[in-house]
């Protein structure tokens, strides 16, 4: 199980920027990390997750799903943020948003 995030073949291909946060350093800075317990680093590395090489580092760090919209002058005009991985937002709420900053 090597490979942990999807990623797109052609990453030029995309109207925006594409973030690939090595070391959870950016999503740190928002607080949006947690430590994974020893009892679920233990069931990473029988499952084959080898997550300090998928983070470059031996943090055992994993970012809470977050989506955000920021604008050009970098204000965040949308904020989504749950620890339940489950829990995602409707991505027609993202778009609505993205729309009214036209």
């Amino acid at each position: 199980m090597e490979k942990l995030s999807r990623e797109p073949a052609d990453q030029k291909a995309l109207p925006y920027t594409l973030l690939r946060d090595r070391g959870n350093q950016v999503a740190s800075r928002f607080g949006l990390t947690f430590a994974l317990p020893d009892d679920l680093r233990q069931v990473y590395q029988k499952l084959g997750v080898d997550l300090p090489k998928a983070n470059g580092d031996d943090s055992w760090t994993l970012p809470m799903p977050a989506r955000f919209v920021i604008d050009r002058a970098g204000v965040i005009r949308q904020a989504d943020v749950d620890p339940d991985y489950t829990s995602r937002s409707e991505p027609a709420t993202t778009v609505e948003v993205l729309r009214g900053l036209r």
